[in-house]
């Protein structure tokens, strides 16, 4: 169920429906339980359109300390999208924050055509698939042509003039929240930020910061016809560094997705950068399945592994 998740009744739905779209009928209201966050739902209407409504949670339980204005970063990376006419992304068609309808912010957007990515993958021949990839990359590198005004999230006013600065937040509030919750992770926080410190100047190279998914894995991605028709979930939107996307993780990262994104090969300095960002995952994912109360320990474990070769590798 996710301990964040505000669901709402059907009455609530076509309440909040009935104000924002008061000539459509509705015919069909479908929960999407796929997501840990947000409550969501597929409003069909009468007239063959459909709506996505996304509930923001209705309270701080379950949320990490990087998890800030999550529902207005969407509603804001979408916007700036759209208005960079990417075709990839649903038009925001109502976000409010009143609490007049509903205990929680939320959101409706235009439902996006097509299937969604990770439920008809291991169907399709590898030349689809590694086509899919080339096509984010080529979406990525679209968006590293997006530059804001300093490194930060998009849900956060603060802003950094270093990317630096920004990662050493972002490290060391997740780590606060594994030390909040008592979350082995097999390092201290002391030693990660100190190797983190010692790596300052890698960061330096990285001048302007771009708009960033943060979380472009197969889940958040929609296919029709063999092409890239959607992409969502834009709530962890940052202004980093495109490598900080989850797409050039160690465990996801596709030649295809490189090839379309227009680099294959990585400095040193970028390695060790890539490898920075691995480690942030990696640690955000073990302490998600305490904060979110994940009925197995499945993804700590997974996420664990990989995190202690990285760290390995990092601290030699």
């Amino acid at each position: 169920m996710g301990i964040t998740k505000n669901h709402l009744s059907d009455e609530s739905i076509k309440n909040i429906f009935s104000r924002n779209f008061p000539n459509k009928k509705i015919t069909q209201i479908k929960e999407l339980t796929e997501g840990m966050f947000n409550a969501a739902y597929s409003v069909s209407f009468e007239d063959g359109s459909g709506s996505i409504l996304k509930v923001a949670p209705p309270r701080a339980e379950g949320l990490m300390s990087n998890e800030i204005n999550m529902m207005a970063a969407e509603v804001q990376a979408m916007r700036i999208m759209r208005d960079y006419d990417f075709v990839h992304i649903a038009e925001v068609q109502s976000y409010d924050t009143s609490k007049r309808l509903c205990s929680s912010d939320y959101l409706i957007m235009e439902r996006i055509e097509g299937e969604n990515w990770l439920f008809i993958k291991d169907e399709m021949p590898e030349e689809v698939k590694n086509h899919i990839y080339y096509e984010i990359g080529i979406i990525q590198k679209k968006m590293s042509e997006i530059e804001g005004n300093g490194f930060g999230l998009l849900g956060d006013d603060r802003r950094f003039d270093s990317l630096y600065d920004f990662l050493y937040m972002l490290l060391q509030n997740v780590l606060h929240d594994v030390e909040a919750k008592n979350i082995g992770i097999g390092v201290t926080k002391q030693a990660i930020l100190e190797r983190l410190e010692k790596d300052q100047m890698i960061f330096d190279e990285v001048k302007v910061p771009t708009l960033v998914h943060w979380d472009m894995w197969e889940g958040n991605i929609f296919v029709k016809n063999n092409h890239v028709s959607g992409v969502i979930d834009w709530e962890r939107a940052m202004w980093g560094e495109p490598f900080m996307d989850d797409r050039f993780r160690q465990h996801s990262r596709k030649e295809a997705f490189l090839k379309g994104f227009g680099q294959t090969d990585f400095s040193e300095n970028e390695k060790r950068r890539l490898a920075w960002y691995d480690m942030l995952l990696y640690i955000t994912m073990m302490a998600e399945v305490t904060y979110r109360q994940y009925p197995d320990g499945g993804q700590y474990d997974w996420a664990k592994s990989l995190f202690e070769g990285t760290w390995k590798c990092i601290s030699e």
